[in-house]
């Protein structure tokens, strides 16, 4: 299953060090391939450096992109990150 959906990075550092440290850490664990689209960069979700590559600003809009099994999972696990409330 795809899921594609457009999410407003909500944290206050953006996508920068930490957040992306914690995105690819939440996904160690899930089968579906996971990916963020800023400014017609497309990044691989599960690598703290591809998303670092992308320079996402707080308040911007990215799309997210999730191919697998697990989607509908990920899709959440990926929006409370950009939210800035993911649970721990």
């Amino acid at each position: 299953m795809e899921i594609r959906k457009k999410v407003v990075v909500k944290n206050p550092e953006g996508l920068h060090a930490r957040p992306a440290s914690e995105l690819a850490k939440a996904l160690l664990g899930v089968s579906s391939e996971v990916y963020i689209v800023y400014k017609g960069m497309k990044a691989n979700a599960k690598s703290i450096l591809s998303i670092l590559s992308l320079g996402v600003d707080p308040g911007a809009e990215v799309e997210v992109i999730v191919n697998g099994e697990d989607a509908e999972k990920v899709i959440e696990i990926v929006e409370g990150i950009l939210h800035g409330d993911a649970k721990k």
